[in-house]
């Protein structure tokens, strides 16, 4: 399968380098067929640096290109949802960096259009597609029942232009703390209470979210999401006889298991990964092959979901786009 990256940046690098190492290691369900930048150059250059077939200087003559299957957009999250409705234009199926799109609204809009278009659309949340979220949810039963959860997640990006500028959808809350968000509802499913506040950068994004999330049996869940600053990255679920610590909840790497007298009692290590993107885009591919529009592992639902609590949380912080239009 042909797949294309859309953009040139950091995270298009990334998963450049996903794609040749998953074919180094044998698996070719996957080829990096194609790049696309605004500026030719750019894409060309990203093209010789990662032994990328074909180089374009605009996203619409890549995605003409008929041998063309896949595209993995990695663009800001500002542009996701207008990049994402090209792509199904041309026929193309998409896999997209998450924050999926700026708005709830957005995220059902492009779903639709993409199920009209009869393509696969699905959020590149890596963390939904990795094996360790499976092993963190069977592993639970040691700590007995789990009622509380704490989870991190913070750098100190404070000076990209991704992060500072409103109209390119900045902030903490898109960037850094969907995976906290993510990762407490993997845990506990779908909170029914949501409270936020942030405090704010000059240009009126927030910088810093403290985030409570509530469950009608008593659970709960503090998250804190940051740009401004660099954490353990820790997610801690707590049990009625211990706790469990996951070691960076942006790609768990392991987690510990602690008694009720604060005995390391387990430790269960990552199985091994290339760069743990590798997940997505073989369950992309793997649900195009039987003509699938959405991943299970993923599921439109849930990021429509998501993208409603960032909305409500954005609404309480006083945190607004102007890229939140159809």
């Amino acid at each position: 399968m042909n797949l294309g990256i859309l953009g040139a940046g950091k995270i298009a690098q990334t998963m450049a380098r996903t794609i040749l190492m998953m074919n180094e290691a044998g698996e070719t369900r996957v080829k990096l067929y194609a790049v696309a930048a605004r500026d030719l150059s750019r894409a060309k250059e990203f093209a010789q640096d990662f032994s990328v077939e074909k180089a374009y200087g605009s996203y619409e003559e890549m995605l003409s290109d008929k041998d063309l299957e896949l595209v993995y957009i990695a663009t800001p999250h500002s542009h996701h949802y207008q990049h994402m409705k090209l792509c199904a234009d041309y026929g193309k199926h998409i896999l997209c960096e998450k924050a999926f799109t700026v708005t709830a609204e957005q995220a059902e809009a492009v779903f639709a259009y993409g199920r009209e278009k009869g393509v696969l659309i699905t959020e590149a949340i890596w963390t939904r597609y990795q094996p360790m979220r499976r092993i963190i949810r069977e592993e639970l039963a040691a700590i007995g029942e789990p009622r509380m959860l704490t989870a991190n997640l913070c750098y100190e990006i404070s000076g990209k232009e991704r992060i500072v500028k409103p109209e390119l959808a900045g902030g903490a809350l898109l960037d850094v703390g969907i995976y906290a968000i993510n990762f407490a509802e993997m845990v506990f499913g779908r909170a029914q209470g949501i409270q936020g506040s942030c405090i704010k950068s000059t240009t009126g994004v927030d910088f810093a979210d403290s985030i409570t999330l509530t469950w009608e049996d008593g659970r709960m869940a503090l998250l804190n999401a940051a740009a401004t600053c660099v954490s353990d990255r820790a997610g801690i679920i707590y049990g009625t006889k211990g706790f469990m610590v996951v070691e960076n909840i942006n790609n768990p790497q392991g987690l510990k298991i602690y008694d009720n007298q604060y005995r390391l009692v387990k430790e269960v290590s990552c199985p091994p990964q290339l760069t743990g993107y590798e997940y997505e885009v073989l369950e992309a591919a793997d649900c195009i092959s039987r003509g699938m529009v959405e991943c299970p592992s993923m599921p439109h639902e849930e990021t429509v979901h998501i993208m409603q609590v960032m909305d409500t949380l954005r609404g309480q912080m006083g945190v607004s786009y102007p890229c939140e239009g159809l």
